[in-house]
């Protein structure tokens, strides 16, 4: 291959991923005047990045761009900088955020060049395979478990604790002091008992609310939530008054029948977490909190499926395999 030109998936429509992903040669990307150019070890594909080449985004009927290289996180060693950039960055091992948000140019390619800021440095005894997994689900699960502040002394419910943003919450909170009850399916415990749940039932349990409440009568003081639509008629049971809930997801049922009455009466605070718009001050403590859980030893993010990058739309197909525990990587 030219040096200059690397390898690269590729769609210019919406479908399925074997009919759309194409490999193919692309020039090297340049580094405009903030900018770094990494070189990668590791993609992270995950469900967004399989959604969005699908075209299951509400209104939308056609790719924002003519060619897109899908994939939003991803590691590795940044080779190249802009002339704004300090050339001390040349030779660091970084993880990348929002690598295609609002971009053409993902990590699904042996190379990325992306603002600055969005290749952080990783900590010397993080490898490659971990920094793939803290941008989407990493910063998700931080976010959404300390945003705002540490949870020493209280309780959470994690639903949907076997997957990639739900076994990390149970990492982090368990870390920041906190008690934890998760939910999943049944073949999912050990995996959430391993995250270091005290509690796990399962999601299907026709008694799950009185079985919370068992545990902790008040209520817990944050829920964080996966499916919020079909869970919709469970918070407001188990979360105490005054309490909170962090919601990331909904893809089973996005238009529920909301009961405002039994939220209004418990003061119940709803924040919604949307990892590609986060700002920065919010983001900077999410990073924060994920190498400190790192580097004391308290955070093990699970890699599920390793796929070869032209192996992509396995990849794809993977993050939305129910049952999947572990994120999905694609190893450049």
């Amino acid at each position: 291959m030219d040096a200059s030109m690397m390898k690269a998936i590729t769609y210019s429509e919406f479908g399925v991923a074997t009919d759309v992903l194409k490999v193919k040669e692309l020039p090297i990307p340049k580094v405009s005047k903030d900018e770094v150019l990494v070189a990668l070890e590791f993609s992270g594909s995950n469900p967004s990045d399989a959604k969005s080449r699908a075209g299951n985004r509400p209104g939308i009927t056609k790719p924002q761009f003519e060619q897109i290289v899908p994939n939003s996180d991803g590691s590795g060693i940044i080779t190249a900088v802009g002339e704004a950039v300090d050339k001390s960055r040349i030779g660091q091992r970084v993880w990348i955020w929002n690598g295609q948000w609002q971009r053409p140019n993902g990590t699904a390619a042996e190379y990325i060049s992306v603002p600055s800021a969005q290749a952080v440095e990783m900590p010397k005894d993080m490898s490659f395979e971990t920094g793939a997994c803290l941008g989407i689900p990493g910063l998700t699960a931080s976010y959404c478990t300390l945003g705002d502040g540490a949870l020493g002394g209280k309780t959470v419910f994690v639903s949907g604790g076997a997957g990639a943003v739900g076994h990390t919450c149970i990492q982090l909170a368990k870390w920041s002091g906190a008690r934890v009850i998760a939910s999943g399916s049944e073949n999912g415990f050990q995996h959430i008992r391993e995250a270091g749940a005290d509690h796990v039932f399962d999601y299907r349990d026709p008694d799950l609310s009185k079985k919370i409440l068992d545990i902790c009568p008040p209520g817990v003081d944050r829920a964080i939530e996966v499916e919020f639509g079909e869970n919709v008629n469970l918070l407001h049971k188990i979360v105490r008054q005054n309490g909170e809930i962090s919601l990331y997801g909904g893809a089973k049922n996005m238009n529920p029948t909301f009961p405002f009455g039994p939220y209004l009466f418990k003061a119940l605070k709803i924040n919604i977490a949307l990892i590609y718009i986060l700002p920065e001050q919010d983001r900077d403590i999410a990073i924060k909190a994920l190498h400190d859980a790192h580097s004391e030893g308290a955070l093990k993010m699970a890699v599920g499926n390793v796929f070869r990058l032209e192996e992509c739309a396995l990849s794809h197909d993977a993050t939305l395999t129910p049952g999947r525990r572990g994120s999905v990587l694609l190893k450049i």
